[in-house]
């Protein structure tokens, strides 16, 4: 093995131990990826890992003031497109991810917006309907499109499939945002000063300003079934599984009284976890509806 590819070998198991130290979740579903899908998708969390973490806290505490955790951002982003160009970096989050970014087609037209939204996070005002958009495009939506990248890399598909599993990865990255921001909510609003819905207070937030929310993020789950159908069969059962994931999420939120969400982390029990990872691997459930012909799902379907 030479000193490069030892190198890449070492950056890659650090993105994996980053990331399944922060979500059992995505680890869960990140399991149902072949090997070499999986490291890629971990290798591209990793980064986006990292980032969130400067923003949420973890700078803060370290000492840092807003502008040094904005100038933190900036060197990553630099460190990141640099790596892009050159295939190596010294931080070995970045030259993980510049391998994964480098071999599905991943560039800066999705990593600028990642790290726009990432900045807008240290920024205090309230968003508007504009502001919020962008936002969830940068943080979440480009992160779907990214792994969407990965699961087609070598692949032929047809321009209107390909922007087909396209806006089911948009939807499926806003929907996971919006039920992230309902999770969050009492630690956004008190200990980091954010309200990303606009017009909701989070401390006040009413049972009716829950149910709209929620059937607005169950409205962009309904919207990535389609595109979710048409992706190859290995990487469709880990995204259906966290489709079901956020799915299950959404039922807990949506019965959780505001009062206590507002205070509370809702979560999936492991049991439940387990049993929807079983229905993933055995492919039923609104996923795994018939492929769309000439999808790459349903190319596999013939092959097979």
């Amino acid at each position: 093995m030479g000193a490069l590819e030892e190198y890449t070998a070492a950056a890659v198991a650090g993105a994996a131990v980053v990331i399944r130290r922060y979500s059992t979740s995505f680890g869960l579903a990140c399991r149902l990826l072949g090997a070499g899908q999986r490291e890629d998708i971990e290798n591209v969390y990793a980064l986006v890992r990292i980032a969130d973490e400067a923003v949420d806290g973890a700078a803060a505490e370290a000492g840092l003031t807003g502008p040094q955790v904005l100038a933190q951002l900036d060197r990553l982003e630099e460190e990141t497109g640099l790596a892009l160009e050159l295939g190596y970096s010294t931080n070995p989050v970045v030259h993980a991810f510049a391998q994964t970014a480098r071999k599905a087609g991943i560039g800066r037209d999705l990593v600028a917006p990642f790290f726009a939204s990432m900045r807008r996070d240290c920024d205090p005002h309230a968003h508007s309907e504009d502001s919020l958009g962008a936002y969830i495009y940068g943080s979440a939506e480009v992160v779907g499109l990214m792994c969407l990248r990965v699961f087609l890399s070598g692949l032929a598909v047809l321009p209107a499939d390909r922007a087909a599993m396209e806006h089911s990865a948009r939807c499926l990255g806003a929907a996971f945002q919006k039920v992230n921001f309902l999770r969050d909510l009492g630690q956004d609003g008190e200990e980091l000063g954010r309200a990303y819905f606009p017009g909701v207070d989070p401390r006040r937030l009413t049972e009716q300003q829950k149910h709209a929310l929620v059937a607005d993020l169950r409205s962009d789950l309904d919207a990535a079934l389609p595109g979710l159908r048409m992706l190859p069969q290995g990487s469709r059962r880990a995204v259906a599984l966290a489709h079901s994931l956020f799915s299950e999420l959404a039922d807990r939120i949506d019965a959780c009284p505001a009062s206590v969400l507002v205070t509370t982390r809702v979560r999936v029990p492991g049991h439940v976890k387990l049993r929807l990872a079983a229905a993933a691997v055995a492919g039923t459930g609104p996923a795994f509806a018939p492929a769309v012909a000439g999808s790459p799902a349903a190319a596999e379907g013939r092959a097979a």
